[in-house]
């Protein structure tokens, strides 16, 4: 088993674009969001929300997904919750110029349905002193597997748009 995030290296960022240009900093935010300290994982995952999720979708939101699954499925990452959310952000996201960016992001979410079912059905381990983190991430994983399989959207509507 390699590392987490080991495989984006594969990936061509430099030729992807965000909300504000050149995906190529995107491996250092997913990383940041892996191992970052509380306010430097928050930081990074609210970047990422605006580069690649809101309003539309791009095309480095489908190469971005897979990763955030990973993210989620990581014990050691801090805001599984927020990943989960962020995955659910990016299934209602769009963008109507173009379709096949949209058709893709949602695809990449819909293909960590089986992540999700784990997560939502993941036991309940509290912490000392505060509520469990895996509570959140159920709860959160609970949202996204109902989001997923509830998902209609014009750019997912019949067959796979050119270029997807």
């Amino acid at each position: 088993m390699g590392t987490v995030l080991g495989a984006m290296r594969n990936v061509r960022w430099h030729e992807l674009q965000h909300a504000y240009g050149s995906a190529s900093q995107v491996p250092g935010v997913l990383s940041r969001i892996a191992w970052g300290d509380a306010p430097s994982s928050d930081e990074a995952l609210s970047d990422l929300e605006r580069w690649i999720s809101t309003p539309p979708v791009f095309d480095s939101t489908a190469a971005t997904v897979p990763f955030l699954w990973e993210l989620a499925a990581t014990d050691t990452v801090r805001d599984r919750a927020g990943v989960l959310d962020l995955l659910a952000t990016i299934l209602a996201a769009g963008n109507a110029e173009h379709p096949a960016w949209t058709r893709a992001a949602h695809d990449a979410v819909a293909a960590g349905r089986a992540t999700a079912a784990r997560l939502a059905a993941a036991p309940d381990t509290p912490e000392a002193g505060g509520p469990s983190p895996a509570r959140s991430v159920r709860a959160a994983a609970t949202r996204l597997l109902a989001a997923i399989d509830r998902h209609v959207c014009p750019a997912c509507a019949g067959p796979t748009p050119r270029g997807a």
